[in-house]
């Protein structure tokens, strides 16, 4: 059974009082627990049965500029003291840190710690019923097709959790979460040719789910259009990111934006702030206080109150991602994005997929990336790739065994459209991407 959100307020508030005791001049903790069911189904048997429970906790604390940090999954009284000790001897032989410190009071969540954002939705599940949803979501893959021969299997996971963070300031807040997922992983075969391909969907509320045949029809859907896979040869031409793969565009650039990427000067867009790195139609934003949001939460990992706003704007960068401590390495306020951007969205251009394979006429859809070719310093961006070549604005044939490359900075000035093909699973919202050009390189 999970601790409640007012047992871990406890947990937070005997943290402090410890600090206090110890001597520290200020302190903040958080403390969680999560628990939950994993089930997965291979060919129509159940594989595996996985019951989750975790907890943990973690103070930090201050000795003027001094910090030190520990933590513990045991939430047991002796384990709370020991922790809170060990992180007083850390911060006691720390450097001075003149940027370190507690969120700015004025800055914190005060006014909504208690905030429902609606993200608890417990799904009372059976590991029968769970068997049951996955075996009608596999069971929809492996009938989609015949040259469906294989399969990975269906997972089910249910989770719920509490997570209370609190600090020597006085503010306190927590809430409990709830998310649920569904996923398929299946081979096509057709001759020589053979490919794998998945889908899935994660929501707060169980309700929300996609319904199991549905997550499975696509998956196989999406194996089945791999078959034939051809090599291409080596050319210039436009590309068009996939909804799902675009995501990983959207992360680079926010990974730019980050403030401690920016005071390491370890960011390909360094001291960008109010620069045109995009088309001036293009807006990036988070909105953290969407209901049921993936990454929803009133308040950040500091307490610093979080609200909707936008990261690009008119093409331009219109702020960093900011934690309090880089924020002050750079001479600005915190941003309220310590633990990073809540529910990110890309704004679309308006057009369909189909209307921007017309518009492409000739070039590459890619529909999966391999490899971890990107350069956060430079940009440079190298990575293996799988897809569509089109032709006349129309899927000629599925391509592998290929490698795209280009700059980050390039790409996003040559972004030409994003579609209004945003309903992807996730907390980051996006439709296709267009790159006016990139390098294929094939044989």
């Amino acid at each position: 059974m999970n601790l409640s959100v007012e047992q871990l307020e406890e947990k937070v508030a005997d943290l402090l009082a410890e600090a206090r005791k110890l001597g520290a001049s200020a302190a903040e903790a958080a403390v969680s627990t999560n628990a939950g069911l994993s089930l997965t189904v291979r060919l129509g048997d159940v594989e595996t049965i996985e019951h989750t429970r975790d907890q943990g906790l973690g103070v930090t604390v201050w000795f003027g500029q001094r910090k030190g940090s520990a933590s513990t999954t045991d939430l047991g009284p002796d384990a709370l003291r020991e922790t809170v000790a060990r992180a007083c001897t850390i911060a006691r032989h720390a450097a001075e840190d003149p940027c370190t410190g507690l969120a700015d009071p004025e800055r914190l969540a005060t006014d909504r710690a208690t905030l429902d954002l609606d993200l608890h939705h417990p799904w009372p599940l059976s590991p029968e019923e769970a068997a049951d949803l996955a075996r009608r979501c596999e069971a929809a893959a492996l009938d989609f097709d015949p040259r469906i021969t294989n399969s990975e299997g269906a997972t089910l996971t249910t989770g719920e959790g509490s997570f209370v963070y609190g600090n020597s300031l006085g503010f306190m807040g927590g809430y409990p979460t709830t998310r649920h997922s569904l996923s398929c992983i299946v081979m096509a075969k057709d001759g020589d040719s053979a490919q794998r391909d998945w889908w899935y969907d994660s929501r707060r509320a169980p309700e929300e789910l996609a319904d199991p045949e549905a997550i499975g029809r696509t998956a196989g859907e999406r194996a089945i259009a791999r078959l034939g896979a051809r090599k291409i040869a080596t050319c210039e031409a436009p590309v068009l990111f996939r909804a799902d793969v675009a995501t990983g565009l959207a992360r680079a650039l926010i990974g730019a934006l980050r403030g401690h990427a920016q005071y390491r000067q370890a960011s390909f867009l360094l001291d960008s702030l109010g620069e045109q790195v995009f088309p001036d139609w293009v807006r990036i934003h988070e909105d953290p206080l969407l209901p049921r949001g993936l990454a929803s939460a009133p308040f950040d990992n500091e307490g610093v109150a979080t609200r909707a706003q936008d990261f690009i704007h008119q093409g331009q960068v219109a702020r960093y991602v900011l934690d309090s401590y880089s924020a002050r390495k750079l001479g600005l306020q915190s941003t309220g994005n310590a633990g990073g951007a809540r529910n990110l969205a890309v704004e679309s251009s308006g057009q369909s997929f189909d209307a921007l394979l017309q518009r492409m006429d000739r070039g590459l859809v890619v529909t999966e990336l391999m490899g971890q070719g990107v350069n956060p310093v430079t940009g440079d961006y190298s990575r293996g790739a799988a897809g569509f070549w089109i032709e006349n604005g129309a899927i000629a044939h599925p391509v592998e065994e290929i490698t795209i490359a280009g700059n980050l900075r390039e790409m996003y000035r040559q972004l030409l459209a994003v579609g209004n093909d945003d309903q992807i699973p996730g907390s980051l919202r996006t439709g296709s991407w267009l790159i006016e050009r990139m390098t294929i390189a094939g044989h």
